[in-house]
C-alpha cells in the first residue's frame, strides 16, 4: 500500500485526456482534447480535433485550476501563434490543430510542488472562445488534469482482500483445533475490518461529488460490494437482462466503438463523471467539411452507483446483477471449501496424516457448522445486498431483477432477524433458569456453532447489541441506496446515524474485551469523521473550492494510514493463531467466564463429565444436537416450564430435564466411560445413597424405561463394590471433583 504514496515518477507533468463541456451553447465541440504541461521546459501543448461554426477572429482564454487555485491564467491569440484554420476561424472541421507556447519562469514557479507529486490531481483546465469584437464566449471546453499518479490500484483491492480473507480461515481453523479464544478474537477483528471496508465503499456509493482521490481510494474496496468487472459475466448479466424483457444499457460499448475516431482521447474512467454523448460524438467527428455543426452537445451524467460501476467498467444496469453473481460465488466457494476440507481430514486420518482426535468436533458435527458459517456469510453480505437490492427497486431494470432484488433482500433480512430474535430468546431463558445469559449460549455446541456468529464478538451481557448493528446497516443502506437523487441528504443521514453509532459504543462498550472495544470504536470514529468529510464535500457550507480539494487529500491520507494499522494488527493476530502452539496465551480468558461453560465432547476427561451431557442431553452420539430450534426438544430453547419442575423434584440445575424424555423425544445419549449405573444424577428426588427406587441398571434404561440384568451380573463377576454405594459414589467424586462441567453447573458443593 506504500505505494499510492511512493509512485516514481520520472517526468513531472500535469496533462488532460478526458473532455467536457462548460457552456449550453456552445458553438465548438472536440472529439480530441489533450493537453500536457511541462515545467521543466516550461510549455503548454494542447492537441485539439473539432468541429466550429464560429467565424471570423477570435482569441482563447485559458485558465489551469488546482485544488480551487488558479495556477495558470493566459490568453492565447491564434494570429501569433500562426496557427492555420484559427486565423480567422473558420466553418469546418478542425483536424489535428497542435498548439505549443511557452510559460513564463514567475507562472512556474507560484505552482506548488505538491501539485506534482500528490495522486488524483483536483484540477482542470477551461478554455473560452471570445469574439475578439465584441467579447462574447462563442463557445467553452474544459478538461480535468492528472499528474500521471492515482491511489486506484489494483493491488490494493487484492491485498485487502487477501487479509480479510486469511483472518477469517485463521478463526475458522484456530477453532476446530479448540482455541475458542483465539478464534472469537481473529474473527471479531476480521468481520470489523471487512465491515470498515465496507463502509469506505458505500462512501464512494454516494451521490456527493467526491474529489477525485477520494472517489479513487474509495474504488479500491468496491470489491466487497460484489462491484467486480469479469467479461464473460457482464455477458451473462447483459443477456440475462434481454431475456427477461429488460433493456440492458450501451453507454461502454458505443464509446468503445467511437474510441476508433478519438483514440488519443483515452477517455480516463478513472477521473470522469461526465461523459458525452457517444451520438453526437460520432455524429461530429463524421462531420468533415460540414457547413454547420451548431448542434448543442448532449452529455450523460453519471453519480453514486453508477458512476461507482461507470469506474469499474460496468454498464448501469448491470451492476446490481453482478453483486448477486459474485455474493452467490462467494457463498458457493465457501461452502465447497468447507465439504473439501471435511474430506481431506476425514483422508488424512485414515492415511495416518492427522492424529484421530484431530478437528474431531468439526469433522462429527460439521453440517451444524456449516450452517453457522452460511448464517456469518448473509451477515458479511448483507450490507452489500441492501444496498444493492433497495437500489435495484429503484431502477428496475427488468421484471425477474426486481424479482430477484425483494427475494435476496427478504430472505437475507428475515434469516437475521430470526436469527436474533432466537439468540435474545436463549439468552432470556439461560438468565431465567441460571441467572447467567453465558450460561446456554456457550455451553450448548449446537447453539455456539449455529448461532454463535452473533454474539460471540460481544460480552455476554450485551448479546442483544447484535440487533442494532443489523438496524445500524439497514439504515445506512436505506440513505445510500434510495437518495441517489440527493447527495446532501445522504450525508446528513449518514452523519446522523454514524453519530448515534459511535455515542452508543462508546457509552456501552458491547465487544468482548477492552482491546476489541477500542479496535471497534476507533473504527466508528473514523467513520464517523469519513461522514462529516461527506458532508463538507456536498458544498452545503460554500466553501472555497481550495478547501475541499484539501479535504479530500486529508481524507485520503487519513484512511490509508488507518486501514494499514488495522491490515498490520489484523495480521499479526492471524499469524500468531496459525504459528503459534497456544495461542490463547495472547488473551485473557473473558470476564464472562465464557470458557469455562465451553466445553467440547472429545474433552470430557472425567467419567461425570460425559455423564453430565448424558443427563442434560446436550449432545447426541455427534457430537451435537440436531433439533436445536425446537423448543421442547432443544436443551438451548428448553421449556423454561419443564426445567423448574425437574428443580422442584432434586436440587440439580434445571437442564437436567431432559433425562426423563421419551424415547421418541430424544435420540439415543453418548454412552458414558464408565458403568453409567452409577446413579449420579438421581431424577426422583430419593436421597443420594443406596440404589433409588425404580433407577435402571442400563444406561438406555434411563431413558428408555427398560432393565438389564445382565449389567448387574457383571459387577458380582469383578467383585466390584455395588454401584449404589455411598462409598463408591464418595470415592469417584472425590476423584474427579476437577471437572469443568461441574464448576460450570455449580457442582462444587
Amino acid at each position: 500500500m506504500s505505494s499510492l504514496v511512493h509512485q516514481s515518477a520520472a517526468l513531472r507533468m500535469i496533462e488532460s485526456k478526458s473532455l467536457n463541456p462548460c457552456q449550453d451553447d456552445s458553438r465548438f465541440t472536440a472529439t480530441l482534447f489533450n493537453v500536457l504541461f511541462t515545467p521543466h521546459n516550461r510549455s503548454i501543448t494542447i492537441d485539439i480535433t473539432g468541429v466550429s461554426s464560429i467565424s471570423g477572429y477570435v482569441r482563447a482564454e485559458l485558465d489551469v485550476i488546482v485544488y480551487g487555485y488558479n495556477a495558470i491564467r493566459t490568453i492565447l491569440n491564434p494570429c501569433d501563434l500562426d496557427l492555420a484554420g484559427m486565423c480567422p476561424m473558420n466553418i469546418g472541421q478542425l483536424q489535428n490543430q497542435k498548439l505549443n507556447f511557452p510559460v513564463s519562469a514567475d507562472v512556474v514557479n507560484q505552482i506548488p510542488g505538491i501539485f506534482y507529486g500528490v495522486p488524483d490531481l483536483d484540477g482542470l483546465v477551461r478554455i473560452y472562445i471570445r469574439d475578439t469584437k465584441t467579447n462574447a464566449s462563442q463557445a467553452c471546453i474544459e478538461a480535468e488534469l492528472s499528474n500521471g499518479k492515482t491511489v486506484d490500484q489494483k493491488g490494493v483491492g487484492w491485498a485487502t482482500a487477501v487479509v480479510a480473507g486469511l483472518a477469517l480461515v485463521a478463526s475458522a481453523v484456530t477453532s476446530g483445533l479448540g482455541h475458542s479464544n483465539t478464534a472469537a478474537h481473529v474473527a471479531a477483528n476480521a468481520l470489523s475490518l471487512f465491515g470498515y471496508f465496507q463502509a469506505q465503499a458505500l462512501i464512494g456509493m454516494t451521490a456527493v461529488s467526491l474529489p477525485p482521490i477520494v472517489m479513487s481510494w474509495t474504488q479500491n474496496f468496491q470489491w466487497t460490494m460484489g462491484i467486480i468487472r469479469v467479461e464473460f459475466l457482464q455477458d451473462v448479466c447483459t443477456w440475462y437482462q434481454r431475456a427477461t424483457g429488460g433493456e440492458p444499457a450501451t453507454l461502454l460499448s458505443n464509446l468503445r466503438d467511437a474510441s476508433v475516431i478519438v483514440q488519443k482521447r483515452s477517455l480516463d474512467f478513472a477521473r470522469t463523471a461526465v461523459v458525452h454523448g457517444y451520438k453526437e460524438l460520432t455524429r461530429r467527428a463524421s462531420a468533415v467539411g460540414a457547413s454547420t455543426a451548431s448542434t448543442p452537445t448532449s452529455s450523460v451524467v453519471v453519480r453514486g452507483i453508477e458512476r461507482v460501476g461507470f469506474r469499474a467498467n460496468i454498464e448501469g444496469t448491470n451492476i446490481f446483477l453482478t453483486g448477486v453473481i459474485f455474493f452467490m460465488i462467494f457463498v458457493t466457494f465457501t461452502i465447497a471449501g468447507v465439504a473439501l476440507f471435511k474430506a481431506f481430514c476425514e483422508g488424512a486420518i485414515r492415511a495416518g496424516w492427522l492424529k484421530g482426535d484431530r478437528f474431531e468436533d468439526f469433522r462429527k458435527g460439521w453440517k451444524i457448522v456449516m450452517k453457522g458459517i452460511l448464517f456469518r456469510l448473509v451477515l458479511i453480505g448483507f450490507p452489500q445486498m441492501t444496498v444493492l437490492c433497495l437500489w435495484e427497486l429503484t431502477k428496475r431494470d427488468s421484471s425477474a431483477e426486481v424479482i430477484l432484488a425483494i427475494f435476496f433482500f427478504l430472505s437475507m433480512a428475515g434469516s437475521l432477524a430470526w436469527a436474533s430474535l432466537k439468540v435474545f430468546r436463549i439468552a432470556q431463558r439461560s438468565v431465567a433458569m441460571h441467572k447467567n445469559p453465558a450460561y446456554i449460549l456457550y455451553s450448548d455446541p449446537t447453539a455456539l456453532n449455529k448461532w454463535g456468529f452473533l454474539y460471540v464478538q460481544f460480552r455476554a451481557t450485551a448479546y442483544y447489541f447484535i440487533i442494532p448493528v443489523l438496524v445500524y446497516i439497514f439504515v445506512k443502506g436505506i440513505f445510500v441506496a434510495l437518495a441517489q437523487g440527493s447527495g446532501v441528504a445522504q450525508a446528513v443521514g449518514l452523519v446522523i446515524v454514524e453519530a448515534v453509532f459511535l455515542i452508543g459504543v462508546s457509552i456501552l462498550r458491547p465487544w468482548m474485551d477492552k482491546k476489541t472495544n477500542a479496535f471497534n470504536i476507533a473504527i466508528a470514529a473514523i467513520n464517523m469523521l469519513n461522514v462529516i468529510f461527506l458532508l463538507v464535500f456536498t458544498s452545503v457550507f460554500n466553501q472555497p473550492g481550495i478547501v475541499t480539494a484539501v479535504m479530500g487529500v486529508i481524507f485520503f491520507g487519513i484512511n490509508a494510514a488507518f486501514a494499514i494499522i488495522l491490515i498490520l494488527m489484523v495480521l499479526f493476530a492471524t499469524c500468531w493463531a496459525i504459528f503459534s502452539k497456544n495461542p490463547d496465551t495472547r488473551y485473557q480468558p473473558m470476564r464472562d467466564d465464557r470458557g469455562s461453560f465451553i466445553k467440547s465432547q472429545t474433552q470430557l476427561n472425567t467419567e461425570l463429565d460425559a455423564l453430565g451431557v448424558t443427563a442434560r442431553g446436550d449432545m447426541t452420539q455427534t457430537g451435537y444436537k440436531g433439533r436445536i430450534s425446537d423448543d421442547e426438544d432443544s436443551y438451548s430453547s428448553g421449556s423454561g416450564k419443564r426445567g423448574h419442575a425437574d428443580a422442584a423434584a432434586v436440587s440439580l440445575p434445571s437442564s437436567t430435564a431432559n433425562s426423563h424424555r421419551s424415547p421418541s423425544r430424544h435420540r439415543e445419549p453418548p454412552r458414558s466411560p464408565i458403568d453409567s449405573n452409577m446413579p449420579f444424577l438421581p431424577s426422583d428426588g430419593t436421597p443420594r445413597h443406596g440404589t433409588p427406587t425404580g433407577y435402571s441398571n442400563s444406561p438406555r434404561g434411563m431413558y428408555n424405561g427398560q432393565n438389564d440384568s445382565s449389567r448387574n451380573q457383571s459387577y458380582s463377576q469383578f467383585n466390584q463394590p455395588p454401584p449404589g454405594s455411598a462409598h463408591s459414589q464418595t470415592a469417584h467424586r472425590q476423584q474427579n471433583n476437577g471437572s469443568p462441567w461441574q464448576r460450570g453447573a455449580g457442582y462444587e458443593h
